[in-house]
């Protein structure tokens, strides 16, 4: 979740200053870092309600039990609530259902990411505990609508609410019942960042069926085990899903600017205030807004409301997975340093898959929401490339960093079982229909 600072007045006047941001953002391969980002849900203990954010055991009070711990509250003024809290260069924030986010220092392995995540754990479930609370790793909340969600006291999210809704069926859904994890690399050069970003572009569909945590809506099966995945699907074509561009040989930096000067806006901030006019990016630059021209913080502001299932801003974000428990969500972690931080574990994961059209691409992707690692591109089941694919990953990080190869260990074992996550959840929803056994069972 971006904290909106201070906006930077910086006026923005060509596209070519547009594409510099990226430029800007270059770092040389001993420079590269991993980030790791993971959401995770919160519930009352013995309930599958929602948690408000004020009252006694309130996400507000979460908040105030963990910052403690080295952190400090974020607040957008002064006189407003926690929305935040910082402690270095990590951050706690809140999606606008409630969703609790850690937000990771970056690092250069693995195994620093996931350890940072697995104390940030311990402080949530010792601060959860004192509150009656539990946090849940899955990837579409289980139970419950979204017109019973509270919503978090962030101004984004309430410009947000309005300006998105009118975009997707599912945008609220995002918005409010979702979780993922996520990790953030580095590159070196343009070159080094559409190789990089198109790899992941193609591995996404083996991704979102290894990662698949979220079969259930509002207590009943959906027929998906990635339901988290179907709802970006309805969100906003012109910022989500992917770009054509990166199966067409066409991808570069201008492209991806391209794609994001056709998006609407979401908002504009102004003068402390948050507006949306009915441009898209490229209008503002054309245009202006208010006698004012485009600034560089409303470009980082638009980048930030940008979802496609690989993006950049100034860094190179893998969005595909559904939230997991802590070691599936460090081996994400492993698995994505393994295949782009090596060369060669690059080069054999971009033959794992044949080059498929945008259009055939879509339909692999689809296959592997539906029916996870049992899904079939041609003669192969998704399991197999799977399979394939960590072991690219170990093999990498073999050359790389031995070290971060054994995180690997818990996807090796969902990719070789050929079920994915939600197919547990599944099981024990049949087993027992009962909404706090189910939570129980994949609490954090």
């Amino acid at each position: 979740m971006s904290l909106d600072r201070a906006p930077d007045a910086h006026p923005i006047t060509s596209v070519e200053e547009l594409t510099s941001y990226f430029r800007a953002a270059e770092k040389p391969p001993s420079e590269h870092q991993i980030g790791l980002e993971h959401e995770k849900l919160l519930f009352p203990v013995g309930s599958a309600a929602p948690v408000p954010y004020e009252g006694e055991a309130g996400i507000e009070a979460l908040l105030k039990r963990l910052e403690p711990n080295g952190y400090k509250a974020f607040r957008e003024a002064p006189d407003q609530p926690i929305i935040a809290l910082t402690r270095g260069t990590s951050t706690i924030s809140l999606e606008p259902g409630g969703q609790l986010e850690l937000s990771g220092t970056p690092a250069r392995t693995a195994r620093e990411v996931h350890g940072e995540n697995l104390r940030h754990i311990s402080e949530v479930k010792q601060a959860c505990a004192a509150l009656g609370l539990r946090a849940v790793a899955l990837g579409y909340r289980p139970f419950g609508s979204v017109a019973q969600m509270p919503w978090m006291p962030k101004t984004r999210y309430q410009v947000m609410r309005e300006t998105l809704s009118k975009r997707g069926r599912l945008a609220l859904d995002m918005m409010l019942m979702t979780a993922t994890g996520q990790v953030s690399l580095d590159w070196s050069n343009e070159a080094d960042c559409i190789r990089k970003m198109i790899a992941v572009a193609r591995l996404t569909p083996v991704m979102v069926a290894l990662f698949a945590n979220s079969p259930l809506v509002n207590g009943e099966p959906t027929g998906l085990l990635s339901y988290r995945s179907r709802v970006w699907t309805e969100v906003d074509p012109a910022r989500c899903g992917f770009l054509p561009s990166f199966f067409d040989g066409s991808f570069s930096y201008r492209a991806y600017v391209d794609w994001a000067l056709n998006a609407p806006l979401l908002f504009l901030r102004r003068n402390g205030s948050y507006l949306h006019p009915r441009l898209t990016f490229g209008q503002l630059l054309q245009q202006g807004f208010g006698g004012r021209p485009a600034v560089l913080s409303d470009w980082v502001d638009h980048l930030s409301t940008l979802f496609p299932e690989v993006r950049i801003k100034k860094v190179l974000e893998v969005r595909g997975a559904d939230c997991n428990g802590a070691a599936i969500t460090g081996a994400l972690a492993a698995l994505w340093r393994g295949i782009l931080y090596d060369a060669l574990a690059l080069d054999e994961a971009e033959q794992l898959l044949p080059k498929l059209t945008y259009a055939q691409h879509l339909e692999l992707h689809a296959a592997a929401r539906e029916k996870g690692l049992r899904a079939r591109h041609g003669a192969k089941r998704l399991s197999e490339l799977a399979t394939e694919l960590v072991a690219i990953a170990r093999r990498g990080l073999q050359r790389v960093d031995p070290e971060d190869a054994p995180l690997l260990e818990p996807l090796a074992l969902v990719a070789a079982s050929g079920q994915t996550p939600a197919e547990a959840v599944l099981r024990e929803w049949e087993s027992s229909r009962d909404p706090v056994k189910l939570l129980q069972r994949f609490e954090l």
